[in-house]
């Protein structure tokens, strides 16, 4: 009996154990998540108050003639430098692959007819504002943030605000004003090579020809998807651009966090926009939908 009782006793005690480790890895788990869902939500708020002052501090500054156009010009000319080469070279095959697949699959229920509608709008709807976001945040918002975080390193920022300059405003609202440029003409240039390119392929490769795909996409594409496409991009260049300036205001720890600062701020704009696409892109389709011409 004495054995049993003390096999009893021992199970008792393993079984409290476990509970109670369990107990703890549910407790620090939660703790875990709570923690990550405020730290978000604080770095959420940060980047919309940086976006809010430097927006108000743009438009105020245009109006009273005092924005400083010269650095807003260095800097539209520096982002279309890092984006447009790499713009013809990626919406160039991007075009290919969807003029491919959409003539193929065009063909085989045949509707060849349409390949230029749905080919043209595939890219002008989603392709071009995706790809202008990849390039703003992969190339754009990375020099910026990188810019900005070995700035703050530097201790540069705070000397500025020492002597009593706001970093959003001399900064980031000149930044802001410059993608705020490019970006519409980024995507219209993706536009351009995309439909090009899915153009020749389906002309020369597909045995297409060039009044069936001109006619078609005439008839389903308006002036509304290009000015939406536009209005994409330019959201998407502020929002990448906010992100990689609050990063790289908010670097530290020497060139270790300057790297993270980049890494973050391409992560975050990038997913940023592409889960602002898709809200839009349910809005459009409410109350935008397609119509034939």
């Amino acid at each position: 009996m004495g054995e049993v009782e003390h096999l009893n006793a021992t199970t008792s005690s393993e079984t409290v154990e476990t509970r109670q480790r369990t107990g703890s890895l549910v407790e620090r788990f939660v703790e875990y998540a709570l923690t990550l869902s405020l730290t978000g939500l604080r770095t959420f708020g940060r980047s919309l108050q940086l976006a809010t002052s430097s927006i108000r501090y743009l438009v105020v500054d245009v109006v009273r003639l005092r924005h400083p156009w010269r650095e807003t010009v260095v800097q539209c000319w520096f982002i279309a430098t890092v984006t447009a080469i790499p713009a013809v070279l990626v919406s160039v095959p991007f075009g290919v692959i969807v003029s491919v697949q959409v003539g193929s699959l065009t063909q085989q229920v045949g509707a060849s007819s349409v390949a230029g509608a749905a080919g043209g709008l595939g890219v002008i709807r989603q392709g071009a504002p995706i790809v202008a976001a990849l390039l703003l945040g992969g190339a754009a918002g990375s020099a910026v943030a990188a810019d900005l975080g070995a700035r703050t390193v530097r201790e540069e920022i705070e000397a500025l605000r020492t002597m009593g300059i706001d970093p959003s405003r001399r900064l980031v609202a000149p930044r802001l004003a410059a993608m705020a440029i490019l970006a519409p003409l980024l995507c219209m240039l993706i536009i351009f090579m995309g439909l090009s390119a899915g153009y020749f392929i389906n002309v020369v490769f597909q045995g297409g020809t060039p009044g069936s795909y001109i006619s078609s996409f005439s008839s389903f594409a308006s002036l509304t998807d290009l000015y939406v496409a536009l209005a994409k991009s330019m959201i998407f260049g502020v929002i990448v651009i906010v992100v990689a300036c609050q990063r790289g205001l908010e670097a530290k720890g020497g060139p270790k966090g300057v790297a993270d600062a980049v890494n973050a701020s391409v992560v975050i704009g990038v997913v940023a926009a592409f889960g602002v696409n898709l809200v839009l892109t349910q809005l459009v389709s409410m109350f935008l939908p397609t119509k034939v011409g």
